[in-house]
């Protein structure tokens, strides 16, 4: 899934190739990904682009201050760039393509969408608030704003998992599933500390963690094409996706909790004073 790095990396890409370009045409071939329905998406037509932002892992690419086209990548969806738009026509319900949006200078994207499960979301609205993940959005972790005291704050008599929380958008914006595992495997901390229950050397030591994970990342997301982003976010990670290679750190396997819909990945040495988590569905199998 992007996070924030690889989508501040979108957000950095299409300011300079999308900002003071005019929409020709934006066209969903994907029903289902657009959630809006006023204003019309033919709104955008003839609509110049006047800002790209990021919120939480949301893309804001605004014409004016009140005409924005809004995306969510969602777990499986990404941005294609092209210098010189194709020309030809998509079959709805025939290409992974939700959204081609194309540009006066014959430039544009697609917003692609891999996989049968979609989640990727499209909407364009007259103000980003409008946009019920982006109204419900907990402050962004590299926010000037957001210091170490503002951090424990939100962790002041919260009884769930400290996992859960970093990933929790209305607590924390912007971080997933990945850089959660990134942060707790440098703050050496289990992924199922329980947040309220964190003394201050731990809160120190996971905000660091945080802070220096996501500058990190951003910073190497920095400059680079949409094509390259998902390759330096996998050369970037110390456990996720690492399951059975060796820690960087200390030398031990990282393992793997599975869930339904996802997973965690771990150092036993570093995170949990080597006690190996139990594999939920192995449990599961066990009753």
């Amino acid at each position: 899934m992007p996070e924030m790095p690889e989508v501040q990396g979108l957000t950095a890409f299409l300011g300079e190739r999308v900002v003071g370009r005019t929409i020709t045409r934006a066209t969903v071939s994907a029903i289902a990904a657009l959630k809006t329905y006023d204003p019309q998406i033919s709104a955008l037509h003839g609509a110049e682009v006047t800002a790209s932002a990021r919120l939480g892992k949301f893309v804001v690419l605004s014409c004016g201050d009140d005409l924005h086209l809004v995306f969510h990548l969602a777990k499986a969806g990404w941005l294609r760039w092209y210098e010189a738009l194709p020309a030809t026509l998509i079959k709805p319900g025939k290409s992974p393509i939700a959204l081609r949006v194309a540009l006066d200078d014959g430039s544009g994207f697609d917003l692609t969408e891999a996989g049968t499960k979609k989640s990727l979301a499209v909407y364009v609205v007259r103000d980003v608030q409008d946009v019920p993940g982006i109204a419900r959005l907990g402050p962004d972790p590299l926010d000037a704003d957001f210091t170490r005291d503002a951090f424990a704050a939100l962790l002041t008599d919260r009884r769930m998992q400290i996992k859960g929380l970093l990933r929790d958008q209305a607590v924390i914006a912007g971080i997933g599933n990945a850089y959660s595992d990134e942060i707790l495997h440098a703050a050496k901390m289990s992924p199922y500390a329980i947040a309220g229950k964190l003394d201050d050397a731990e809160i120190d030591r996971l905000f660091t963690a945080m802070q220096e994970t996501l500058t990190e990342a951003v910073a190497e997301a920095s400059g680079k094409p949409p094509a390259d982003l998902k390759d330096a976010k996998r050369r970037g990670m110390q456990v996720h996706a690492r399951r059975g290679e060796t820690c960087p750190v200390c030398g031990d396997t990282v393992r793997s909790v599975f869930f339904a819909d996802r997973s965690l990945e771990y150092c036993p040495t570093c995170q949990t004073g080597g006690k190996v988590l139990a594999d939920r569905r192995l449990s599961r199998l066990l009753k």
